[in-house]
């Protein structure tokens, strides 16, 4: 009886034992679960590109960055050993060097200072700086590449539907500047961000003097709901609008 007694006791602190163990991982599981649910949840809720303007997120069309190579440049020296660079001091007075990958154009100038501009991308426009600067290196020259800044982005993008820009400029005058003689485009020069957008009848947008990705996206977005305001409405509507007033001006 005494082995009986001992072999069930064994037997219930080993089910206890791993009955406890099954607790375990039970309520462990949950925990991970919310973790990881809580993990997403900020990700998730950061608002991405385009989900406040109807999916539409304006494409980068060209980057303007500066970089300083820290040296006086020969500029005579670089067009006459570097290639795709040409040089006429009587028309400007700045070597302009192409490459193709990334597709770029420097003007790099005496004093040592040097603007990239053609890339899609910020990341574009460093390596294209960084090509530039080996190709002086490569002249003779001990250039360096120092304080890399985007002075520039220039975006656009189509909101796909047609805009009253008469109104719009009647309506927004202290921001906007529209004179279809001379230009084709509204002028919007927004404050914040600091962003000019030349918005077109046709929908389409351009959006230029931000310094960065975000400044585009967040003028964008700005712009977006006044856009979709002075939306134009569609010939029947126009028509069916303008037919009372012709009835009563007919007597």
């Amino acid at each position: 009886a005494t082995q009986r007694e001992r072999e069930r006791e064994e037997r219930e602190r080993m089910s206890s034992e791993a009955g406890g163990q099954e607790v375990a991982v039970v309520e462990d599981a949950p925990v991970a679960t919310t973790g990881n649910e809580s993990e997403a949840g900020p990700s998730s809720a950061v608002s991405q590109p385009g989900a406040r303007t109807n999916g539409i997120v304006p494409i980068i069309q060209n980057v303007v960055a500066t970089v300083q190579m820290n040296c006086k440049l020969d500029l005579r020296s670089i067009v006459r050993q570097a290639r795709n660079a040409e040089y006429n001091p009587r028309r400007f007075a700045a070597v302009i060097m192409r490459i193709r990958e990334p597709k770029t154009t420097a003007l790099m100038f005496a004093s040592g200072k040097m603007v990239c501009t053609g890339a899609k991308s910020e990341a574009m426009s460093q390596l294209a700086a960084k090509k530039y600067v080996r190709v002086v290196q490569k002249c003779g020259m001990p250039a360096e590449f120092k304080d890399f800044k985007v002075q520039n982005m220039v975006g656009s993008c189509d909101v796909q539907f047609p805009i009253r820009l008469e109104v719009l400029a009647h309506s927004h005058s202290m921001f906007c500047s529209y004179e279809p003689e001379i230009f084709p485009g509204l002028i919007y020069k927004m404050k914040s961000p600091k962003v000019v957008l030349l918005i077109f009848v046709s929908g389409k947008i351009v959006l230029t003097g931000a310094k960065s990705r975000e400044d585009i996206y967040s003028a964008f977005e700005n712009i977006y709901p006044v856009l979709q305001e002075f939306k134009k409405s569609d010939a029947a509507s126009i028509a069916a609008a303008a037919a009372p007033t012709e009835q009563i001006e007919a007597p």
